[in-house]
């Protein structure tokens, strides 16, 4: 998954960072609602991890413009602020769940793998369409029950073309996801899709290519 971290405080973005991205997240961090705002204006992200108090504004602000707009990504508040206004605030305004400072992180990756299951409509955390199932929290798939040893770039494409399975996965979604916001050459993405397309070989499982558009994990009769 995607996952967009708003928090001031640096231990804190880092003991963040360091939770949730073995998990095979891409995790994004911005200090400043300023920062923030130009990110989700301009990629898509999976999950917002939002601190309310930010050096330059209040989270709150931040989320009730995302929902002023219709952007409905699950937004979980993690703030220092525990008293009852705050919360029914944050709640009122469109946030999904709440967690005070100081929390557990084991706590906090069990929220955001419900968040991400709420959001996708999904009962447990795995991702399959025919013979591919993928766990994105333990970051393994398998093939026909065989294993697939993919690096990390791999099963994140693999994990956004599962989730727009049978659609078209737009091109700059997937970029955002394998790439973050890293400067990368104009065919990287194809590089990937490339690999994963041959290890899909003889599997009934296509990824077709939609010039301009972006790609579409489908099974072969569809």
């Amino acid at each position: 998954m995607r996952l967009i971290i708003v928090e001031d405080d640096p231990m804190i973005a880092r003991s963040l960072y360091n939770a949730l991205s073995p998990l095979g997240n891409s995790v994004d961090i911005f200090a400043h609602v300023r920062d923030a705002r130009a990110a989700l204006h301009n990629g898509h992200f999976d999950l917002i991890l939002l601190d309310l108090g930010l050096p330059d504004g209040n989270g709150l602000e931040l989320l009730s413009e995302l929902r002023d707009r219709g952007d409905r990504t699950p937004v979980l508040i993690l703030t220092a602020r525990d008293g009852i206004d705050d919360r029914v605030r944050g709640l009122d305004l469109g946030a999904d769940d709440y967690l005070a400072k100081p929390f557990s992180l084991v706590e906090l990756e069990a929220r955001v793998r419900a968040l991400l299951r709420r959001s996708q409509q999904r009962s447990d955390n795995r991702l399959a369409l025919g013979p591919l199932c993928l766990d994105p929290i333990a970051g393994a798939a398998t093939l026909d029950g065989v294993k697939l040893e993919l690096p990390r770039c791999e099963l994140r494409l693999l994990e956004g073309l599962l989730l727009h399975a049978g659609n078209i996965a737009p091109r700059e979604m997937l970029e955002g996801r394998v790439f973050s916001f890293r400067e990368v050459g104009s065919n990287a993405l194809e590089v990937y899709v490339s690999r994963l397309r041959k290890r899909l070989k003889g599997s009934g499982l296509h990824i077709r290519t939609f010039r301009g558009l972006g790609y579409r994990l489908e099974e072969a009769s569809t």
